[in-house]
């Protein structure tokens, strides 16, 4: 006789036990997703650190072969800084590209770049349209989507804008405010943040101007004064809001201006009306206060990351710099001649 071995039936998971196992894998994976999003947050703020780094060296190799830091953006006589409809010239970002490994975009526009303030030439706009990495923080989302406003259709998006400095406040415009290198004072609100009457506010790169570093050290120092700052897109906003727009040389395109002083009261303020950019959407809901009537006049630092931004100094170092920060502290990182040599710890 044959002897088999007792097989015995597998029982199945009951309905019960399989929801329980799902309902254990979801709790796993919602405990898990905090975690992997910080993980890329963290990873993300260091790719845009770096990208920060980058910049700064190719402004400070510029600064080693022109004497100076580079203009914020060419204007013509004639040319109204305070709107994008006009014939403005390259701003500071198409004036480096041949310091952060891009000459084979800028030899073609070299001389229409080189030429400008004395043709008019605004043959350099050809490169509006590239998508460049090095301006782009991976945190922010919107670097598909072009300016389409009122410097005409397809300028890419970027990230980064250098510091004009200057003073928002009824007798001056902030973006205007240190056209040539000047250096305005503050004469009306600002003594309630602990700015006294009479604090200069100059900037380091500003319209026709760049700053020495000789005069930076001479000054608050080069590593009290910030170069660069991060910039939001407002692409998701509006096609037309022309914030974060690497080749347009206009405050929250380019370039920070003004941004510590009247409703700018530090980076990622959620005021209403902060930032005063043609074309700007209102949402200080999102951290992107805009006065929808104004033209170019002043933008603060934003960015996409938790808590703050990341900003260059003069001296080429790179730190974040929380949302907490107070205005006044604001002021003096930005101004490069206040008399108050400050410095994060």
């Amino acid at each position: 006789m044959n002897h088999h071995p007792l097989i015995r039936a597998r029982s199945a998971f009951t309905l019960i036990e399989l929801l329980v196992v799902i309902a254990i894998i979801g709790v796993l994976i919602a405990l898990l997703l905090p975690a992997v999003q910080k993980v890329r947050e963290a990873s993300n703020r260091i790719v845009c650190a770096n990208n920060l780094k980058q910049l700064s060296t190719g402004c400070q190799n510029y600064h080693d072969q022109h004497g100076q830091f580079p203009v914020a953006v060419w204007m013509r006589s004639g040319v109204d800084p305070r709107y994008a409809n006009q014939n403005f010239g390259p701003n500071w970002a198409v004036i480096i590209l041949p310091y952060i490994e891009q000459e084979n975009l800028y030899k073609p526009i070299a001389s229409s770049v080189e030429s400008y303030m004395s043709t008019g030439s605004s043959a350099w706009r050809s490169v509006r349209s590239q998508r460049i990495k090095i301006f782009e923080c991976p945190s922010d989302q919107n670097h598909g989507s072009p300016w389409n406003g009122a410097a005409g259709p397809g300028w890419a998006r970027g990230n980064y804008g250098c510091n004009a400095g200057g003073i928002h406040q009824p007798d001056s415009l902030g973006w205007t405010s240190t056209r040539d290198g000047r250096s305005p004072t503050s004469n009306y609100t600002q003594s309630w943040v602990g700015i006294p009457n009479s604090t200069p506010a100059g900037g380091v790169m500003c319209i026709n101007w760049g700053a020495r570093l000789i005069d930076l050290t001479n000054q608050d120092g080069a590593a009290h004064t910030i170069l660069l700052n991060e910039l939001r897109i407002g692409a998701h906003l509006s096609a037309a809001d022309p914030r974060g727009t690497w080749a347009a040389g206009f405050p929250g395109a380019s370039v920070t201006s003004a941004g510590w002083t009247w409703d700018c009261t530090g980076p990622n303020n959620n005021n209403p009306n902060a930032d005063d950019c043609q074309g700007c959407i209102n949402a200080p809901q999102d951290g992107m206060g805009a006065w929808q009537p104004c033209p170019f006049q002043q933008a603060t630092a934003r960015s996409r990351h938790p808590a703050g931004v990341n900003s260059a100094f003069c001296d080429g170092s790179v730190r974040f710099i929380s949302n907490d920060v107070s205005q006044q502290t604001w002021w003096f990182m930005n101004a490069r001649d206040d008399g108050f040599a400050y410095v994060l710890p």
